[in-house]
């Protein structure tokens, strides 16, 4: 089977993904959202709140696993997408598209340098 790993990203191991563009929205890859399965419910932190890169910034939750949600990038949280908590399916239909997370503004730019490009990326799940 093969996922899609848009060009425009960068991805964290854990299967998060950022936009290398601003803004920076943050979301779970395809990939992520298979082995899930039908996602049920998710827990996102609130516009203003800061996220760590690399800690645990929500929850996504299917019919078969909870999961931790780790962010890709330490920054400012701008935006959330308000549309997940009545409709988490989104999260599976558009992962990378209507079913992003939150936007994040970095404190430092270079935190996208660190993360996997797409190739890699698209190595680790093959």
């Amino acid at each position: 089977m093969s996922f899609d790993v848009p060009d425009g990203n960068r991805y964290r191991e854990s299967h998060e993904w950022i936009s290398t563009e601003a803004p920076h929205r943050v979301g779970i890859t395809d990939f992520a959202q298979d082995e899930l399965g039908d996602v049920v419910f998710v827990e996102l932190p609130d516009v203003g709140d800061t996220v760590e890169a690399g800690e645990e910034f929500g929850v996504v939750e299917s019919i078969k696993a909870v999961s931790d949600l780790y962010a890709p990038v330490s920054g400012e949280v701008t935006a959330v997408n308000e549309d997940l908590f009545d409709r988490p399916e989104l999260v599976n239909e558009e992962p990378f598209g209507d079913g992003w997370m939150l936007e994040v503004e970095p404190s430092d730019e270079d935190d996208l340098d660190a993360l996997l490009p797409p190739e890699d990326y698209r190595d680790q799940i093959e």
